[in-house]
């Protein structure tokens, strides 16, 4: 989704503990922090309305911050949960207070010599300070980030290069933790369901972490997905603190709405928190694959799902990123690619399949198959299933179609398209179909088209645009596509992530190539 590459003013450093589950709060002694504060340049004279005016937009963070406090302190009158909450809001509002003043002041410099370092520099701080603060919140947080570290092709490398340790560093829930949770949801303790199972976990994200377990009854190796204990504490007053995110920054920038952005998520997250969802997701997307004899993909069996906990068919692999394993299995990066391609572009294009909205690489992996009659000698692993959508029939067949044309380089075919899919006009649509594509406008029309390897300074070309305005006409032009496309583009984004990271000879067009065709053929 390329309207996350504004998500850049956000949030601050701070000293505390990283995010933890509640359980594992109580074994904590809280230390008390004084808030921030922020002092007025003496060398600058300011006329008495600018200086209300900063006072008021002080007030409105402030105010609001203290507003969503004190929302929390009704939800739970637990004193060490009251605390939390300001502290989590606190370290949202004041690095979103900060970051913003900190671009607001480089913004100004535009006109200076080196004016480009002095931006990049910002990029910087303003990463790491988000960094910080996403990693200690944790929770909704961290997944923001994860998409936000796969934007390599829009997201300045500062960005990109600062988030790419959420992929992996995700937050654990005590074992302790987990086990409470478990009585209290299902009124028996883990013992009852498993014979054996791991404290440690396997494998940590977001909302939740893996364990390995063997079920009593049957003796089957099987692999537990648990939600962090700690989110239904949070959830709500995460969500609430990234729409105020997107509301301030809606005030203090007008032209970057990204108010639509916390209402997706705010649609979103419910579904994903319910793993009886997932559950549901995963058996649809395995039954649907049973049919698709050239896609070398398996979706672990679910064998029953609760809200919070999800238990499923044990298979382990490596990241796809992890190009020291494919090698030593001799699995061909472009093989990986095209299969991948292949997945995606069939949750897509594909009559009546669900699309899987998070394919970023932690949700992915590779497992070698030394079958010789297999299709091929690996099998592309598919993780949580939380975020999924259907897309409607002539949306569908309207994609394929743009998709044709851009691979025909028919550029009124491409406007067209774009206009039934998107309600793209002419003025916007040369963005757009860099935004799909991840590729200049002018590549697109030219003799090699889309085909071509994106160049090193082609990515410059786009990473600079950013620089130039693009940034806020992407964000405006985002802001009235249909919420199911954004989601398609999200895909589109994740899987180039990926597919670069593979470091290629080939890219997935042709896949995009032979769905669509076929399709088109079919419709």
């Amino acid at each position: 989704m390329n309207a996350f590459t504004a998500f850049s003013p956000l949030i601050r450093r701070s000293t505390q503990a990283s995010w933890t589950c509640n359980a594992c709060l109580r074994r904590q002694v809280p230390q008390l922090r004084s808030g921030f504060a922020t002092k007025g340049n003496p060398g600058t004279k300011q006329t008495p309305n600018a200086s209300k005016s900063k006072r008021r937009r002080r007030l409105v963070v402030v105010g609001g911050g203290l507003t969503l406090a004190g929302a929390a302190v009704t939800v739970n009158d637990d004193a060490k949960h009251a605390y939390v909450a300001v502290q989590r809001s606190s370290r949202v509002l004041s690095t979103l207070f900060v970051n913003v003043k900190d671009y607001r002041d480089t913004l100004k410099k535009h006109d200076d010599e080196g004016y480009s370092e002095t931006l990049k520099a910002c990029h910087l701080r303003c990463a790491k300070r988000t960094l910080r603060t996403l990693e200690k919140n944790g929770s909704i947080f961290i997944k923001l980030g994860q998409h936000l570290s796969s934007l390599n092709y829009l997201l300045p490398s500062e960005w990109c290069d600062t988030f790419i340790p959420l992929q992996d560093k995700c937050p654990v829930s005590s074992y302790e933790s987990i086990k409470e949770m478990v009585m209290a949801d299902e009124g028996t303790d883990l013992s009852s369901y498993f014979s054996s199972f791991d404290p440690l976990p396997i494998g940590a994200a977001s909302l939740a972490q893996v364990h390995r377990a063997v079920v009593r009854s049957t003796g089957e190796k099987v692999a537990v997905k648990v939600q962090h204990p700690a989110l239904d504490e949070w959830a709500k007053l995460d969500l609430a603190l990234t729409r105020f995110t997107f509301e301030t920054l809606r005030y203090w920038f007008p032209e970057y709405d990204l108010t639509w952005l916390s209402e997706e998520m705010e649609k979103s997250l419910p579904q994903e928190l319910d793993f009886r969802q997932e559950g549901q997701n995963a058996t649809r997307a395995r039954e649907y694959f049973s049919h698709v004899r050239d896609a070398p993909v398996i979706i672990p069996k679910v064998l029953w799902a609760k809200r919070r906990i999800l238990v499923m068919q044990y298979v382990s692999g490596a990241r796809p990123d992890d190009l020291e394993y494919l090698d030593s299995h001799g699995i061909d990066r472009d093989d990986v690619s095209a299969a991948l391609a292949r997945i995606f572009n069939e949750m897509i294009f594909g009559t009546g399949a669900p699309l899987h909205c998070d394919p970023h690489g932690g949700n992915i992996a590779i497992k070698h198959n030394p079958d010789p009659r297999a299709r091929a000698n690996f099998d592309v692993v598919l993780y949580d299933h939380g975020l999924y959508r259907d897309i409607p029939l002539p949306l569908r067949r309207s994609y394929a179609k743009l998709w044709l044309a851009v691979l025909d380089k028919d550029e009124p075919r491409m406007r067209q398209y774009a206009k039934e899919v998107a309600g793209i006009s002419d003025e916007h649509f040369p963005l757009f179909a860099s935004a799909i594509t991840g590729r200049d406008f002018s590549v697109l029309v030219d003799r090699e088209g889309v085909s071509s390897t994106r160049s090193a300074a082609e990515k410059a070309v786009i990473t600079d645009a950013l620089g130039d305005g693009m940034l806020e006409d992407i964000i405006k032009l985002l802001g009235k596509v249909p919420r199911v496309m954004l989601l398609i583009l999200k895909t589109n984004d994740l899987t180039r992530s990926l597919d670069e990271n593979l470091h290629t000879k080939q890219g997935p067009v042709r896949t995009f190539l032979i769905l669509a065709r076929a399709f088109e053929g079919g419709d």
